[in-house]
């Protein structure tokens, strides 16, 4: 298994980057908290977590050990896939999961893409002894890449719809922050679009 991976950035998207090593380059599916982390031709070090399909084999790139550590975590609950495990990680940091599950807060846990009440219900019934409690890591870095004003809305609600929200969940957050946008100095942050947006998503 691939435990890490260190190198150059070549690419960020909103929902992955390539990482160059050993002139081959790696793409590695990330949340925007990750994302925003990363510079294209900067250094970079992600822990990573391999999934293996029969038809496919797919790198999963994290912020820190943490994260990885919640992300394989969360795959342990029946129905939790790694695409479902990832979106729960892009609306909710690890402790606020850690918070969620030993708290018994449906609510919250249901404000991600893809789980019902009663995926809540069985999520927590299965983790709850075993996530542990919310540790005091450092704040997650808030800055991200900028793109033309008239890119960043079509690039917010692409990678909204990508978690797993609808087209008119999407639209209905892109609104929500275009008055953010509107106050950039310069080009908007993409990054930090999405980030709100996700949070207005959880709040509906």
């Amino acid at each position: 298994m691939i435990a890490f991976v260190k190198g150059t950035v070549a690419g960020v998207t909103l929902t992955s980057a390539v990482v160059e090593v050993g002139g081959v380059g790696l793409e590695l599916n990330c949340t925007p908290n990750t994302l925003a982390t990363l510079r294209i031709g900067s250094e970079a070090t992600l822990p990573t977590s391999m999934v293996v399909r029969e038809e496919s084999l797919t790198l999963f790139g994290f912020l820190d050990d943490d994260e990885k550590s919640v992300f394989e975590l969360l795959q342990t609950a029946s129905g939790v896939g790694p695409k479902l495990a990832q979106a729960m990680l892009a609306v909710h940091s690890p402790d606020d999961l850690r918070r969620a599950v030993t708290g018994e807060d449906v609510k919250t846990l249901t404000t991600v893409p893809g789980i019902g009440q009663k995926g809540a219900q069985r999520i927590i019934l299965e983790l709850k002894d075993r996530i542990g409690a919310p540790s005091s890591g450092s704040a997650r870095p808030v800055t991200g890449t900028t793109v033309s004003t008239a890119a960043w809305r079509d690039q917010v609600h692409a990678g909204l719809v990508g978690l797993g929200w609808s087209g008119k969940e999407a639209d209905k957050a892109v609104d929500a922050v275009a008055p953010q946008a509107e106050q950039a100095d310069g080009a908007p942050d993409v990054a930090a679009l999405l980030r709100a947006a996700l949070r207005t998503l959880s709040k509906a």
